[in-house]
This record gives C-alpha cells, structure tokens and sequence, in this order.
C-alpha cells in the first residue's frame, strides 16, 4: 500500500499541463484591437490554444515575459481583475496565465522576475486569461500561453532590458 501511495504521490507531482480546448479566431472589427507594444490581434479562422492550467510553481519557474499596458486605453484592455483599477506604466505590475493566476489567488501579492543578472518584485494584479480570447473582453487578443507573465513597462526597465528588446523574453519567477 505504502509503494502505492509513493508511486501516485510522484505520479500527480510529474503531470503537466496540457492544452484544454482551442477557439476559433475572429476577425476584430475597425480599430478595436490595439497593437500598441506590439500586441497580437486574432486572425479570422485561426485556431487558438487554450488551457485552464499552468506549469508547476516552483523555487524557479520557468516562464516568458511579455509586455503589457495596464493604463486605461492601452492594450491592456479593462482594468484589472485583482482590484478593478488601471495601473500606470510605470508601477512594477503583472498578469499571470489562468493557472498562475489561480482565480485571484496571488492578488495582490507580490513575485520575484529573474532575467538579465537582475530581480524584480512586481505585484500581481491581473489575470492573463489562457483560456478564451479574440472577443472584446480580451482586446481582440489571442488567449495568453500558459506560462505568460505579462508585465509592465516598469518591470522591463527595472530588468535593464534595452527598450528594443522588449516584448518577449524567457525569464524564472517565483512567489516573493
């Protein structure tokens, strides 16, 4: 019994997340999807990946960075879901995929973003939704990766990122 337990104890532990549905792109209608810091818009037709889950949290997640506006009228879309406000570019603040995110549970906590020989702590405060997207929810934006953090302009800054290399970067990050 007690090998029984041990093997399914490390079986749960080793699962990964695996995708849970696509959707089918739609086309935005004129000028309702901003590109600005070169955000993605849907495409007609195109099949998009979701998941309701994310990677295993670690001492050292592994994860990509992306680049997003929390201010009103950006890229962003709606305020966020941790307090229903717009955060300036300049405050260190994220959004994590659906799993990360894990129903507000890490608002407004704060992580740890390793990348570039540097750290920043940047505080949760939206989720980056992996599961639904292309609707104007979402900006007319595909759903986010399951190991997304979407992060302000600050957080690049803070990473002595150069400016025109931001938008897309493999980073670790763990709870702070």
């Amino acid at each position: 019994m007690l090998i029984f337990l041990i093997a399914y104890s490390l079986e749960v532990k080793a699962k990964v997340c695996r995708p849970s549905g696509k959707i089918r792109g739609k086309k935005p209608p004129p000028g309702q999807c901003n590109t600005h810091d070169d955000s993605d818009c849907c495409k007609q037709g195109k099949l998009y990946t979701t998941y309701k889950c994310s990677p295993q949290v670690s001492g050292s997640t592994k994860a990509i960075l992306t680049l997003n506006s929390f201010e009103n009228g950006e890229d962003g879309g709606g305020p966020s879901e941790c307090d229903n406000k717009y955060h300036s570019d300049d405050t260190p603040v994220v959004a994590l995929s659906t799993g990360w995110y894990s129903k507000g549970g890490r608002c407004p906590n704060n992580i740890t973003i390793n990348a570039n020989g540097r750290s920043v702590n940047a505080m949760v405060v939206d989720e980056c939704d992996s599961t639904m997207g292309c609707d104007e929810d979402h900006d007319y934006q595909p759903p986010c990766a399951n190991n997304t953090v979407d992060a302000s302009k600050a957080v690049w800054k803070a990473l002595g990122i150069p400016k025109d290399n931001w938008g897309y970067m493999d980073i670790t990050w763990t709870d702070a």
